[in-house]
C-alpha cells in the first residue's frame, strides 16, 4: 500500500486551490463553513486573527472608544454654515454602492416610523448604484457630486454632515487572500480622505462589511471575498488604533485625514447556518435574483440592523437617539 506525502509545492498550492473552489460562482449554498469575525474571535482565517478589533476583541480599545464619545458628543446640530445651532441638523449620510443603497432606503423607511429617533438627525442616503469603493476612492469621482445633488434635495448642506455609514465592495474580485480585501482597504482609506475633505465638520464613519454571498450566481462579489471583505475593514478600524497617521482624526496629533472610525454593523452571517453573536441567518429569500444584491426581505434585515446598532452603541445613542 503507497502512501501519499505532500510535497512543499503542494502544501503552498492548497490554500489557493481551496480558494478557487469556494469562489466558484454558479453553486449557490446555503452555507460555507465559514466562521463570522465575531464568532472566530482569537481563532484565525489564513494566518488574520478574528474578532472585530484588534486581539480578537469585538468592542473597541477603551482608549479608542473614549475619543469615540468624546466625538459623540461634539455631534451636535448645525446651520448651514456648519455653526452650532439648536435649530439645526445632525445629517448621517451613507456611502456606498448598489447593496448599499438598497439596505439605506429600507434603513430611511424604518427610521421614519422610529418615534424614538432625534428630530435634529437628517437621514441622506448618498449610495449609489455600481459605485464600489474603487469609484469612492477617486476624489473627483461623479459620486461625489451626486453625493451633494442630495444633500441640497434633502434640505442640508455639507457642512452639516457629521456622521457616516460606509459599506463598500470592489466588483468581480478574483485574487486569493488578503490580495483582494488589502485593495479593499486602500479603497476605504482614500474614501474616508474623500469623506474628510467633502465634509470639513464629520466627526464619525461607522464601516460595515457585505452581507453573505454564498448565494451569488454571478461572479460580482461572490464567497469568499464577500466574507474576506470584512478583514479590509478590520485593519482599517484597526490601523487607526494603532494610530496610523493616514487616519489621524486628533488634530493634537497633526493633519487630520478621517473622521473617528469604528465598526457599524457587522452584517456577515454564514446563510442558513447563522452565527452566534445573535442567531443572524440568511435564506436564500434574502438575495435577489443573482444572489448577490439583497431581496426587498434582506434589505429590511440590514437597514433594521443598522436603525437598532445606531439605537444602542454608546457613540450613537447620545445623537441618535431622541432625548427623553
Amino acid at each position: 500500500m503507497k502512501v501519499r506525502r505532500w510535497t512543499a509545492a503542494a502544501a503552498l498550492l492548497l490554500p489557493l486551490w481551496l480558494h478557487a473552489q469556494t469562489a466558484e460562482p454558479g453553486s449557490p449554498r446555503e452555507s460555507t463553513g465559514l466562521i463570522p469575525l465575531p464568532d472566530l474571535a482569537e481563532g484565525s482565517y489564513q494566518g488574520e486573527q478574528g474578532g472585530l478589533y484588534p486581539g480578537g476583541r469585538n468592542t473597541p480599545p477603551p482608549a479608542h472608544l473614549q475619543a469615540g464619545l468624546a466625538a459623540a458628543k461634539s455631534v451636535v446640530p448645525l446651520d448651514a454654515e456648519g455653526n452650532p445651532a439648536p435649530g439645526g441638523r445632525i445629517v448621517f449620510v451613507t456611502i456606498g454602492m448598489s447593496n448599499t443603497t438598497m439596505e439605506s432606503q429600507a434603513f430611511l423607511r424604518l427610521a421614519g416610523a422610529d418615534s424614538g429617533i432625534n428630530p435634529r438627525v437628517a437621514l441622506v442616503d448618498g449610495a449609489q448604484n455600481g459605485q464600489t469603493a474603487r469609484i469612492t476612492a477617486n476624489p473627483d469621482a461623479n459620486f461625489w457630486l451626486v453625493v451633494n445633488q442630495r444633500l441640497v434635495a434633502a434640505g442640508v448642506t455639507a457642512k452639516q454632515v457629521e456622521v457616516a455609514w460606509i459599506k463598500q465592495a470592489n466588483a468581480q474580485p478574483t485574487a486569493p487572500f488578503p490580495v483582494e480585501a488589502k485593495r479593499l482597504q486602500a479603497d476605504l482609506v482614500a474614501t474616508l480622505h474623500n469623506l474628510r475633505g467633502q465634509f470639513p465638520n464629520l466627526k464619525i464613519a461607522y464601516l460595515s462589511s457585505r452581507i453573505y454571498g454564498g448565494f451569488a450566481v454571478t461572479p460580482l462579489n461572490p464567497e469568499p471575498h464577500a466574507y474576506e471583505g470584512g478583514f479590509a475593514v478590520k485593519w482599517t478600524v484597526g490601523a487607526q488604533i494603532a494610530g496610523d497617521a493616514d487616519l489621524n482624526y486628533d488634530p493634537a496629533k497633526g493633519a487630520v485625514r478621517s473622521p473617528w472610525i469604528a465598526w457599524g454593523p457587522y452584517l456577515w452571517a454564514d446563510g442558513v447556518k447563522g452565527r452566534k453573536q445573535d442567531s443572524l441567518t440568511y435564506s436564500r429569500a434574502d438575495l435577489g435574483t443573482d444572489g448577490t444584491h439583497p431581496s426587498a426581505q434582506g434589505s429590511e434585515k440590514v437597514g433594521r440592523l443598522l436603525l437598532e446598532f445606531l439605537k444602542r452603541d454608546p457613540t450613537a445613542r447620545p445623537w441618535f437617539a431622541r432625548a427623553d
